[in-house]
């Protein structure tokens, strides 16, 4: 066996040895680690819908624009989001990569999808950053802490459980979620059954802004604004690469798992935003002033059946809890994104744990600078940049691959197989978002502003494949093998579990994730030759009419 090239491989082995950590953070998920049913898979990325957000999302689109327009706002960007989110989380779950690794070989390149690996980096600390600030606002109400201390100490609380991933997540997502529903579900639920006629009365509320009329400006205002939660697919998907392999006995279930868990989020997710309209506009009735807070919504409400000194306590575990749930998960998928960034910029791996404490120090930044006073001017603005990216993969996926069959079916992301930059993707990114800010900021009339959404969307959505047919989709592949003769699916799709070891770092890895070495006869894993700042493990560029797979290499079990 060839010496093992200490300059490239050791900085990280030890690292990488431990998965219990890094959760396979820039690779592949294998199946010996996929040890979990795929109902509890989706338990814990439906823990990360927890969040109440919503409810304040819901409340000001509600309080602004009026119930009826609020709801329709809701359902255009919940019928959206269900749409473009269902080919993700099925690439995703079927080829166990995250979204970064899938955005990679759909049109973006090797080093393209940085780009939308900022933007989702982004929405995983501007979300910490909001459900933080509703935590703390919970532990300032109930317990008296400045808001100053509740920011930290929801930073802080999140640490412990973030660095263990998916071994630690999966366990309090589950036994957390009976409390969460029990306590958000009830005291809605009474207040509509006690009081009936206040749904009425909600729906023919017509907003401080409204006139009482359906109004298209209004209703795609508040889409805009609820379309800044389309990249939480992202964290769906984060948990949803765990799903164990698909075959004939859990195929039924397995997939109804994804589905509920993957773009199925955006249904509980906008029940939450109407529910929140509904709680605005009940607490506003009650008190005479504008209520936004989560918090302060469900006090009103647990202050009609329970008394104070047992209203504030519930609505105070209520709020830890929710927010709990979603907070492990932003801290997780912002360490899992920027590590993969910083990682394939810098070719070096300094391991997830660095992330998850810079992440959190942004957003606790964001907290003490109250982001949560100006929260819908930011998912506005930012909702623009996540659709591009979102809309871009998904139409990738649907017409690229499977349509016109100009971009591989099997998702590459291994650095040798792809081109740096892909301008299929890129460039339909850069046209969607830039567009879309565009008409934000009212670069084409005041009038067209309010449609920001669907110029992203309809510009994300067509572009890839006009770039696509452009240049016939030469800029996907780099390579079209990996000069290992054994194929990494096998007749039915599945990832083929052969174990290689790689020739730097000594560790095993199943076949997915290997390539041979170009200068030794031996393999190499993904991350490997993503550190190798040589290039001497790189395969050269090779066109898809020459290409052909190599002698078979020795299998390491």
């Amino acid at each position: 066996m060839t010496t093992r090239r200490t300059a490239n491989g050791a900085e990280h082995a030890g690292a990488k040895s431990d998965e219990t950590l890094e959760d396979y953070t820039l690779r592949f998920a294998p199946r010996r680690y996929r040890r979990w049913s795929p109902p509890v898979v989706a338990t814990t990325a439906l823990g990360g819908i927890a969040y109440l957000a919503d409810f304040s999302i819901g409340a000001g689109i509600g309080l602004a624009h009026g119930t009826i327009n609020a709801l329709l706002g809701i359902a255009v960007a919940a019928l959206i989001i269900f749409t473009t989110g269902l080919p993700i989380a099925y690439y995703c779950a079927r080829y166990n990569i995250d979204l970064d690794l899938v955005t990679r070989g759909s049109g973006f390149g090797y080093y393209g999808s940085v780009l939308t690996a900022i933007v989702f980096g982004s929405f995983t600390f501007i979300f910490f950053a909001t459900e933080g600030a509703i935590m703390a606002q919970g532990l300032w109400l109930g317990l008296g802490v400045p808001l100053w201390l509740g920011y930290l100490i929801t930073t802080l609380v999140v640490i412990p459980l973030v660095i263990y991933g998916m071994s630690a997540l999966s366990k309090l997502q589950v036994w957390t979620t009976p409390v969460w529903l029990l306590l958000m579900v009830a005291p809605v639920g009474y207040l509509v059954v006690s009081d009936p006629g206040s749904v009425g009365e909600w729906l023919a509320f017509s907003g401080n802004e409204g006139a009482g009329e359906v109004s298209a400006a209004a209703v795609f205002l508040g889409a805009g604004v609820a379309l800044s939660l389309m990249a939480q697919i992202g964290e769906q998907v984060d948990y949803l690469r765990f799903m164990p392999t698909r075959t004939p006995e859990n195929s039924r279930g397995g997939w109804l798992s994804v589905i509920a868990a993957g773009p199925g989020w955006v249904i509980p997710g906008a029940l939450k935003q109407a529910t929140g309209a509904f709680l605005a506009f009940f607490v506003l009735g009650l008190a005479g002033t504008e209520v936004t807070e989560p918090v302060r919504q469900f006090l009103g409400v647990y202050e009609l059946f329970a008394p104070a000194w047992l209203a504030v306590p519930l609505a105070v575990v209520l709020v830890v809890v929710s927010q709990l749930k979603i907070n492990v998960t932003n801290a997780y998928s912002g360490s899992l994104t920027w590590t993969n960034s910083a990682t394939r910029l810098t070719k070096r791996y300094p391991g997830r744990t660095v992330f998850v404490l810079g992440n959190l120090a942004v957003a606790l930044v964001l907290m003490e600078a109250n982001m949560f006073a100006f929260l819908d001017s930011v998912l506005s603005f930012y909702a623009n940049t996540a659709m591009a990216w979102v809309v871009t993969v998904a139409s990738d996926i649907v017409l690229n691959k499977h349509v016109l069959r100009l971009s591989p079916r099997v998702p590459e992301y291994r650095r040798g197989m792809l081109h740096p930059v892909n301008p299929v993707g890129v460039v339909s990114f850069l046209a969607s978002s830039g567009l879309s800010i565009a008409v934000y900021f009212g670069a084409f009339g005041p009038g067209v502003a309010p449609y920001s959404p669907i110029v992203a969307v309809l510009v994300a959505a067509l572009a890839p494949p006009i770039v696509a047919l452009i240049t016939r989709g030469r800029f996907y592949l780099r390579r079209s093998d990996d000069g290992i003769a054994e194929p990494r699916f096998d007749s039915a799709g599945a990832p083929v579990d052969t174990l290689y070891r790689c020739h730097v770092c000594e560790q095993d890895f199943e076949r997915p994730d290997m390539l041979a070495c170009p200068n030794h006869d031996d393999v190499v894993c993904s991350l490997c030759v993503t550190t190798d700042r040589s290039g001497s493990h790189l395969l050269p560029e090779q066109s898809a009419e020459t290409a052909g797979p190599r002698e078979p290499l020795p299998t390491r079990s």
